[in-house]
C-alpha cells in the first residue's frame, strides 16, 4: 500500500437531475453508497453537510468526457459543479475520467435483477461508488492519486 494517502474520500457523480454520493473508509478498502442528492441550487448545501459528517480528505468527482476523451456539455457542467464544490467546502477536488462508471453501474444493477426504471434512484450512487473505487484502486496500485486537481483560480463561489 505504498503511497496511499489515508483518509475518507467522497465520490461524486454529477448528473443533470441527480448527484450520486459515495464514500470510502480511511484505509480505502471499500467504496459504499451514501445518498442521491437532487440536483438543484441546494445540492452543494447538502454536500457541505456531508463534509461536516465525514470530514473527507478530498472529493473524487467524475468527469464525463466522451469516448474520444473530449469535453461535452456534461463535462463542462461537472467541472463547474466541482469548482463550486471546492470553493464552498475548501475540500480539494480531484476530477477523474468516469467514461464507463455509469455504464458499469447500470450493468451491475441489471445483473442483480433490477430494471432500469427501478434503478434510477440509486444508479447515481452506484456510479459514484464505481468511480471512487476505481480511483482508490488506481492510487493503491500506482502510488499516485487518480485524476487531476482543480487549480484554485478556477474556483467559483
Amino acid at each position: 500500500m505504498s503511497g496511499f494517502r489515508r483518509g475518507v474520500r467522497l465520490g461524486i457523480d454529477v448528473g443533470r437531475a441527480r448527484v450520486g454520493v459515495a464514500r470510502c473508509d480511511p484505509d480505502g478498502m471499500l467504496a459504499v453508497p451514501v445518498e442521491t442528492v437532487p440536483r438543484s441550487e441546494t445540492s452543494i448545501d447538502r454536500l457541505v453537510e456531508l463534509v461536516a459528517e465525514y470530514e473527507p480528505l478530498e472529493f473524487v468527482v467524475g468527469l464525463p468526457v466522451n469516448l474520444q476523451g473530449t469535453d461535452t456539455a456534461s463535462t463542462v457542467d461537472a467541472r463547474e459543479f466541482a469548482a463550486a464544490l471546492q470553493g464552498r467546502t475548501g475540500v480539494p477536488v480531484r476530477l477523474v475520467d468516469e467514461r464507463l462508471s455509469t455504464v458499469t453501474a447500470h450493468a451491475a444493477l441489471r445483473s442483480s435483477g433490477r430494471s432500469q426504471k427501478n434503478s434510477r434512484s440509486i444508479v447515481d450512487q452506484i456510479a459514484a461508488v464505481v468511480l471512487l473505487q476505481q480511483a482508490i484502486d488506481m492510487e493503491k496500485s500506482t502510488g499516485n492519486p487518480a485524476g487531476a486537481t482543480i487549480p484554485h483560480d478556477e474556483e467559483s463561489a
